[in-house]
């Protein structure tokens, strides 16, 4: 129990990125079932995913009661569009071109893609959202 105590703010950012993350993905893979270029589709899915994350994440797994909501939703919007909007597509791109001599089909390449990216913009987003954008008093 301790141990959870413990751990209870990274738990709650793991729930929150969980939810996040089916959003984004939901989002990602029905754009581009309608035809959207993968790219383009990440960049809304995670668009719509960081605006309810960020109020989530402020109420719910920082508890943050600051008032100065502007300037921490513009450090937030700014840590999240590099991870998500750079990090991310560079991520996917890369990990794209590097297996495209695999003949995978294209829908498991781009999930397996997605998830690395995803892992890494998740590890860049709670060290910044902790650290600085959520910071304790």
């Amino acid at each position: 129990m301790d141990l959870i105590k413990k751990h209870a703010e990274k738990l709650k950012f793991a729930i929150v990125g969980g939810a996040n993350t089916a959003l984004d993905f939901l989002i990602l893979f029905v754009l581009v079932g309608f035809g959207m270029n993968a790219i383009g589709a990440n960049y809304i899915s995670t668009g719509i995913a960081f605006i309810f994350s960020f109020f989530v994440n402020k109420s719910f797994t920082f508890n943050n009661k600051s008032k100065k909501v502007l300037k921490q939703f513009a450090l937030f919007i700014a840590v999240t569009i590099f991870g998500l909007w750079v990090i991310q597509p560079i991520i996917i791109a890369g990990f794209i071109a590097t297996t495209t001599s695999f003949a995978w089909e294209a829908s498991a390449v781009l999930f397996v893609a997605k998830i690395i990216a995803t892992l890494a913009s998740l590890v860049w987003n709670y060290l910044w959202y902790s650290k600085v954008v959520f910071k304790k008093a």
